[in-house]
């Protein structure tokens, strides 16, 4: 526990008054119709929306779980989630444009647009339930056990009271303010928690007993965890670590916030935006500060972490009122950051604040529009007024935030949901990525693939015939065989069904190709057969966009992450290789605006 000074409380009460002032000052216009509340009027310009999608994934838990991965598997670890730019980036070049021409109100409305009959509208009501309920409170769950965590070695508080002090606030100005409420506390929250973040990282690199950037990455607990790339000679690593991430997990698996093809939060953003341009721009901008630049703060404190606390006893030792249920490698973060001084760790504590109100206060605003326009609106009250939705989006922000503290009281670490979320959603992602382009999959495709993946995950996860195949040992990284196999056999059944199905309706694959215009061959039957019943569809013929939009991917996954290597080597003081880096990821850089210049005349 620390002992905060007059200057940390009042940098602390500044920023949650702040906080609190926007939520209420927009209060009045977000509560006009469900359209202001949910997506602030579709007129959110990009960088307002990409600085809002980066301040959301700050987050309280996700510092915590790359502490996790750091000290568990080094800094290559964290190809775990760094391959899911590769989906974050062909949702910029491919999906982004479609998803602000279909002009929804959630991406679940999609289902009934793309699809139709009784399957589509169960499918959008039911995942309504599934995603912005469940899915949502489990999410919401790991953030707030990361301020619990947080709360109880920086301040000594129990669990309980950092629920209900920081659940208060946030779901205060969530209901109030609704999402041009998110939106403009988001603006503030990222240079909040960026400033914190780096401030911290600098601080803490320089400990005494830590000795700056160079003893560091020289010292016994820190040296064999500082390579970007795992080993090559270890093919249990190389395989578990990049190969499975970069091959697979990326386009298989529905995760909140890197969904293939987008989804959830970021495709809310998407429907925000003023037009197709704005939708791209704010999603790659996103996409360049949550892999390039952002993670680096956080690495640095994980690696320093070892050297002031090089094992869980350690931790232990130091924060003996820590639960055992609680402890962790995960601690380590919060650990670290009880080493700062006044004023910094006012700023530090704020940005921590700032990065839990940002990632709840999204997620609520989000999973309630999935409950307002998918199930409320759908299923029980399909005559209500704009007032009553937007009653009704307040009232289940609440409840969200209630069920989420709760599970969060029954957590240990951050670590257990990501693995439990990505292996859920195995073997669902390669659907979002083709329904777009291919009018054979059907809403069966979709219902089989959801209700495979969660029942195989299950059997692997909580019963004996899991534990028989697959090797149980804790944490995300136990067995390398085990998210592949769900992807395979979640692809096998979603394939027979949609074979074993009818199609889609004429009409409805016809309405929804004239209403998006995906192009491609996938849609080739479905335009002969249009051109024959004398139907047009295309209403101005332009080369296909989506070759284009891959090798813009290409391109910037090839600049980002060049530069997330650059970053690294300069901090590790490998000037050739930073070097090297960067000027890979300025070549890309040229390569990619003549490219987005084809894309952008395509658009207009």
């Amino acid at each position: 526990m620390v002992s905060l000074s007059p200057l940390d409380y009042t940098l602390i009460i500044i920023f949650f008054s702040l906080t609190l002032g926007i939520g209420i000052w927009v209060s009045k216009k977000s509560g006009k119709n469900s359209s202001e509340f949910f997506l602030s009027g579709r007129s959110m310009p990009w960088w307002l929306l990409g600085v809002s999608m980066v301040a959301t994934t700050f987050s309280t838990d996700t510092p915590n779980l790359v502490t996790d991965i750091v000290r568990t598997h080094g800094v290559s670890g964290n190809w775990v989630w760094w391959a899911f730019l590769l989906t974050g980036l062909l949702t910029v070049f491919v999906y982004a444009k479609l998803w602000r021409k279909s002009n929804v109100n959630t991406d679940l409305e999609f289902y009934e647009l793309r699809y139709g009959g009784k399957p589509a509208s169960f499918l959008r009501k039911f995942r309504a339930v599934y995603l912005g309920v469940i899915f949502n409170v489990i999410t919401m769950s790991a953030v707030t056990l990361a301020a619990i965590k947080i709360g109880g070695i920086m301040l000594g508080l129990e669990p309980w009271q950092t629920v209900i002090s920081a659940g208060i606030i946030t779901v205060t100005f969530s209901a109030l303010g609704g999402f041009k409420g998110v939106i403009y506390t988001d603006f503030l929250l990222f240079f909040v928690a960026m400033g914190g973040a780096i401030g911290a990282a600098y601080y803490l690199v320089n400990l005494p007993e830590v000795g700056g950037v160079a003893a560091l990455i020289t010292n016994e607990h820190v040296a064999d965890k500082l390579s970007i790339l795992p080993d090559f000679s270890d093919t249990e690593s190389l395989i578990t670590l990049l190969i499975i991430p970069l091959a697979v997990q990326w386009w298989s698996s529905w995760y909140p916030g890197a969904e293939p093809g987008g989804g959830g939060y970021i495709a809310q953003r998407m429907l925000a935006a003023k037009d197709e341009n704005h939708a791209i721009g704010a999603t790659f901008f996103f996409n360049i500060m949550h892999y390039a630049l952002r993670p680096w703060p956080w690495i640095l404190v994980a690696l320093a972490s070892l050297v002031v606390f090089p094992d869980l006893a350690s931790i232990q030792e130091a924060f003996p009122s820590i639960a055992d249920d609680k402890l962790g490698h995960d601690l380590a973060y919060s650990a670290m950051l009880t080493k700062l001084p006044s004023g910094l760790l006012g700023l530090v504590l704020a940005s921590l604040i700032a990065a839990y109100m940002s990632t709840i206060s999204t997620q609520l605003n989000w999973g309630s529009s999935y409950i307002v326009f998918d199930f409320y609106k759908e299923q029980i009250n399909p005559e209500a007024s704009e007032k009553r939705l937007v009653a009704v989006g307040r009232i289940s922000t609440i409840v969200l935030m209630v069920f989420s503290a709760l599970l969060a009281l029954l957590l240990q670490n951050a670590l257990q949901l990501f693995e439990v979320l990505l292996v859920f959603g195995a073997g669902t992602g390669l659907i979002f990525i083709l329904r777009w382009f291919w009018w054979r999959i059907n809403a069966w495709s979709e219902i089989a693939a959801m209700f495979a993946s969660g029942i195989i995950s299950i059997i692997l996860k909580l019963t004996p015939a899991g534990a028989f195949f697959f090797a149980k040992e804790t944490g995300v990284f136990a067995s390398y065989l085990e998210y592949p196999f769900v992807v395979l056999i979640t692809t096998v059944i979603w394939l027979v069904a949609t074979y074993m199905t009818q199609p889609e309706s004429k009409a409805v694959l016809q309405s929804f190709y004239k209403k998006i215009q995906p192009g491609g061959p996938g849609w080739s039957l479905v335009l002969s057969e249009a051109e024959a019943d004398g139907v047009v569809l295309e209403d101005n013929k332009q080369p296909w966009s989506v070759p284009a939009g891959i090798m813009a991917m290409v391109l910037g996954c090839a600049l980002i992450y060049s530069a997330m290597f650059a970053t690294g080597y300069w901090i590790y003081g490998k000037t050739t290789l930073a070097l090297v880096m960067t000027i890979i990821a300025l070549i890309s850089g040229v390569l990619l605006v003549r490219i987005w210049k084809k894309i952008k005349a395509n658009i207009l």
